[in-house]
């Protein structure tokens, strides 16, 4: 039986730009893959499918513990659907809820971690999320925050920032990459060219630097504008927006800022993030 090489990241964090380089890295097509089929090997732990499986109910009459009860088995099914590992994305926290954890550790066979600068989350989630930065700034420091189910997505665990970071990447152990999304931008073959590495991966340079161009946000951003992304929030003009670093500087307030360093010091510590540059 395959098992879970878990594509985890905070919404708003790169996730998508991940999965995006990996099908084009994989797959190597003769142009930019489809955004709208990066589901075409990879999957999503949260999609309702998985658990409509196994209760043939509306999802509306579930209650929170029977999502959480089943979880094992949607990550069974995922892991039986194909004889390799197989990419899953994940925005959960790697925490246990109502009992039950969140992520299978015994299914699992690694991890790839997706960090961003907090202070850019808040405005990418700003507008995935349709509130004001004050709100959103809030998002980021609860506890507690995370989504609901949906006709297409079971409910989602997020946490605030801090815990969700702290609770993929502490401690650092095997089969863990963590990938901070500014080294995604600012050197993108080296970045994820150590992915690729860590994957047991050795593509020709030509054959990365085609994956990286393909999956670059211009390239992303550009499909987006011809034929729209299925992925996109109702509340967002764009999914792919801007997709750069130093947003904040521009659209935060000081107290925005000093609310958000306060709140998650530690850990924008630990990635570069602390003291402010």
């Amino acid at each position: 039986m395959s098992k879970i090489i878990w594509l985890a990241s905070y919404p708003k964090s790169g996730n998508t730009w991940m999965r995006a380089f990996l099908h084009n890295l994989l797959r190597d097509p003769d142009e930019s893959y489809d955004i709208n089929k990066i589901t075409d090997f990879s999957t999503s732990d949260s999609s309702i499918d998985w658990y409509k499986a196994q209760d043939n109910r509306d999802w509306k009459d579930w209650s929170a513990v029977d999502v959480a009860r089943m979880r094992r088995g949607a990550q069974l099914a995922i892991c039986q659907m194909k004889r390799d590992d197989v990419f899953v994305k994940t925005h959960n926290a790697s925490v246990s809820f109502l009992g039950y954890p969140l992520v299978h550790q015994d299914l699992t066979a690694g991890a790839i971690y997706i960090v961003r600068n907090p202070l850019d989350v808040c405005i990418s989630l700003s507008h995935h999320y349709g509130t004001d930065l004050d709100t959103t700034a809030n998002i980021l420091a609860d506890p507690t925050i995370g989504s609901k189910t949906n006709d297409k997505i079971v409910y989602e665990v997020h946490k605030s920032w801090s815990i969700h970071v702290d609770s993929w990447t502490s401690p650092p152990r095997p089969g863990l990459a963590v990938l901070r999304y500014e080294d995604m931008l600012n050197n993108p073959i080296k970045a994820f060219g150590g992915l690729a590495r860590f994957l047991g991966l050795n593509p020709p340079r030509q054959r990365l630097e085609r994956a990286v161009e393909r999956a670059s946000f211009k390239t992303l951003r550009g499909q987006e504008d011809q034929k729209g992304f299925k992925e996109k929030s109702p509340f967002a003009q764009k999914f792919f927006r801007e997709g750069r670093a130093g947003q904040w500087r521009d659209k935060l307030s000081q107290s925005q800022v000093d609310k958000i360093v306060e709140q998650n010091k530690e850990q924008m510590q630990r990635f570069g993030y602390w003291p402010l540059r």
